[in-house]
């Protein structure tokens, strides 16, 4: 067997996120059902982390094992001749059988756009989250690195049935996570959030800035970001998760 390291695009608007589902078209079922049409085996590439519904990526990992004889060049081209116009492979390379695309992950950029204005153009409407109103963007970039370093993130996290299910196990996953940079941005007419850190929890970064949104609308302060940390309670966190089409999965690191 041979262990493939996939680096992929894709817009995410119309996929009901990365994992598979029943029923439902998903970015790990159109990749798994491209790589049978191209070397007829059957598999499941595992991604460095589940996106969303209507999440994009510009660099996706995943890994897949494979028999097939066929070079990492040709793997490519091949299955972006089969994959939707949507996704897009930019790179296949033969890496050690060892190396999982989310086990060996070290870090991961998301980056989060908000724009800004009375009107949306419609050729941005599925990439950006339109925010109307007013926003004090000083307050929300001065906030932003109040959460960088290691904390327990449960404050932003969504329910996960899966991770519920392993409550109470010895190995439990915990909620722990460190944030080694959170920023602001203008970029023209967008407000950009990036953030870097060694794994994210679900919905964590929409939840993020949901929070930064109610910061930059007047409703919370900065002294309410230690106190919503602290609490370790989705409950205590009045944000709104913020919608999936502003968000990407910028890069991986290994």
């Amino acid at each position: 067997m041979r262990n493939f390291k996939l680096t992929l695009a894709y817009d995410g608007a119309d996929f009901s996120g990365w994992q598979v589902q029943p029923g439902r078209s998903t970015v790990q079922g159109a990749l798994a059902e491209a790589l049978g049409r191209v070397t007829g085996e059957t598999v499941l590439p595992q991604g460095s982390g589940r996106t969303d519904a209507g999440v994009h990526a510009l660099a996706q990992v995943a890994t897949v094992a494979l028999a097939s004889p066929i070079p990492p060049a040709n793997l490519v081209k091949a299955l972006n001749d089969v994959l939707p116009p949507a996704i897009r492979l930019l790179q296949a390379e033969e890496v050690p059988l060892s190396f999982h695309a989310r086990a060996s992950a070290r870090a991961k950029t998301y980056r989060y756009r908000i724009l800004s204005g009375e009107l949306c153009p419609p050729f941005l409407v599925r990439y950006v989250y339109h925010h109307r109103g007013p926003l004090d963007e000083s307050a929300m970039t001065a906030v932003a690195p109040l959460v960088g370093g290691e904390h327990d993130f449960t404050s932003f996290a969504a329910f996960d049935p899966e991770r519920a299910q392993r409550m109470g196990q010895r190995d439990a996953p915990s909620n722990v996570r460190t944030l080694f940079s959170s920023t602001f941005a203008r970029q023209g007419d967008e407000l950009i959030y990036t953030v870097r850190g060694s794994g994210f929890l679900h919905h964590m970064v929409r939840n993020l800035v949901g929070t930064f949104l109610l910061i930059g609308k007047g409703n919370l302060a900065a002294t309410d970001i230690p106190r919503i940390l602290e609490a370790r309670d989705r409950s205590a966190n009045p944000a709104a998760t913020a919608p999936a089409s502003g968000l990407y999965l910028v890069s991986v690191e290994y």
